[in-house]
């Protein structure tokens, strides 16, 4: 999450872009500007490459295809260039607010943007790329207020029988876990604190190392440097597994439909030889973007960018003056969606803590777009594309909570060794038993009632849900202290800030 000074927007990108569409079969017409298309030349001899493809130069691409997550990820990721690796920094001030000694919001707010404001000031171009989270911002509050939550879901459901293991993604400075561990230990030294088995997998080399430092306090941590889908290790124990701020920088892929036949296109994006962008579109044949797609249906979701369904008005429009015959972009959530199948197979007993942003200001034009940002002299100016020069510019999405929740309970209720959807299964495929998944993936109590429910044969209820979404005021009302975070004149930023966030447990 980031707090960032409002500032004017402007309408194009910082490095060169042109946007066009090319595609081996067909042409469609989906420019803003009518007047503004262009083809490219050899298109279909430029090589297609993977985000992982890109990690191992130095140089960026030219002369390539990818598809749209490859081009996000590598400008979020790529270990030369990408913006976590290169220019990202999480602020973090050396002592906690106090917070019942500041007057009113308006006195906070000032605090936050003098003190982020000096932090890595530039005088010309992109600037060290400095964002708040709310663990820091309200440490150690936030943190303890995780830190309940999981207390009493262990203390509930696992406690003596099992010890307390946490995965945590994205840890970011280490903050989260030293105030969860510091108030384990204040609270619980002896039966809970030394049973703790506290893992971070974080892909950055620099946080990782923050992080080792951060937390060489607490003997019962350990620091994976790697990304969470390298992860090759099955564990089996009840574990709880927090994602909190790392969801809305997961790459999303690009979708539109026909407006004739209603068909999907995914988007891809091409680099010429001079390092020129092209956003291109073409049949669907990406695995995930097929596995995506038929899970959404079969858990009774459509998309909001699909044309009518009457094939009369369909047809009408193609009468249209200069109508577009490609639908307004979506943006799906597919490698979200490689975690969700990465939890029922690596962690079988897994207990999800997920929060992030459900809207956002300032998006890109389309459905679930991201915004686009980056700091020029110490003001966050927000773009209206996501064709920018790779790494210098943050790209973040909102998430649709309620389609992730129907999408997590379904892949979570099938067996760990089944395929993704869409794919043939094996005739030598077995059915786990409910003991390993099922009803032990949500091991706490229902916080949702379960009425006219019978239970599937993997040990899930059909019909209910058993998983929650709270806003994150909603959320810090039942976990944190705050009466810690109140301000003179008796408001709660822990509980006005942040309307945009929800929880998913």
């Amino acid at each position: 999450m980031r707090l960032r000074p409002r500032s004017p927007r402007i309408s194009r990108s910082i490095s060169s872009t042109r946007i066009c569409y090319v595609s081996r079969q067909d042409r469609f017409n989906f420019n803003d500007s009518i007047f503004g298309e262009e083809s490219i030349p050899n298109y279909s001899q430029f090589k297609r490459v993977t985000a992982g493809d890109l990690a191992k130069s130095q140089d960026y691409p030219k002369s390539v295809t990818m598809l749209v997550r490859d081009f996000i990820q590598d400008s979020l990721y790529n270990p030369n260039y990408g913006y976590f690796s290169k220019q990202a920094i999480i602020f973090s001030s050396k002592e906690p607010l106090d917070f019942p000694s500041i007057r009113n919001a308006r006195e906070l707010e000032n605090h936050i943007i003098q003190t982020y404001g000096s932090y890595g000031a530039t005088v010309r171009g992109p600037g060290r790329q400095v964002w708040h989270t709310p663990t820091e911002l309200f440490k150690p509050w936030y943190g303890r207020a995780i830190a309940q939550f999981i207390l009493s879901e262990y203390m509930l459901r696992s406690y003596p029988y099992d010890d307390l293991v946490i995965y945590e993604i994205g840890a970011g400075n280490g903050t989260l876990a030293d105030d969860i561990l510091n108030f384990i230990q204040q609270e619980y030294p002896a039966d809970v604190y030394e049973r703790i088995r506290y893992n971070i997998i974080e892909i950055s080399p620099q946080l990782a190392k923050i992080q080792g430092k951060q937390l060489r306090s607490h003997p019962n941590v350990k620091v994976f440097n790697k990304s969470v889908f390298d992860w090759d290790m099955r564990d089996n124990s009840a574990c709880f597994f927090i994602a909190l701020e790392v969801i809305d920088n997961f790459p999303h892929d690009e979708i539109r439909y026909s407006t004739e036949t209603r068909e999907p296109y995914q988007g891809i994006v091409a680099i010429n030889e001079w390092g020129d962008f092209y956003r291109l579109y073409e049949r669907v044949s990406d695995p995930l973007i097929s596995t995506y797609l038929n899970l959404r249906t079969t858990v009774g979701r459509a998309s909001p960018a699909i044309p009518p369904a009457s094939p009369l008005l369909r047809r009408l429009r193609t009468f249209l003056p200069f109508a577009a015959n490609l639908s307004k972009s979506e943006f799906i959530p597919t490698r979200l969606l490689e975690l969700l199948y990465l939890l029922r197979d690596k962690f079988p007993r897994h207990r999800l803590l997920l929060s992030d942003f459900s809207s956002l200001p300032d998006t890109i034009p389309g459905y679930y777009a991201p915004v686009v940002q980056t700091r020029i002299r110490d003001v966050m100016v927000p773009c209206q594309t996501f064709l920018v020069k790779q790494g210098f510019f943050d790209i973040f999405f909102p998430t649709a909570f309620n389609l992730l929740r129907d999408m997590y309970e379904h892949i979570m209720s099938q067996p760990h060794n089944a395929p993704l959807e869409g794919s043939r299964a094996s005739p030598l495929l077995t059915m786990a038993a409910p003991s390993d998944l099922g009803a032990n993936f949500f091991f706490s109590h229902n916080r949702r009632p379960l009425t006219d429910t019978i239970t599937s044969t993997s040990g899930l209820p059909v019909g209910g849900h058993r998983s929650s979404v709270f806003s994150h005021k909603e959320f810090m009302q039942t976990y944190a202290a705050v009466e810690q975070t109140r301000l003179k004149n008796g408001e709660n930023p822990l509980l006005e800030y942040y309307r945009n966030v929800k929880f998913f447990f």
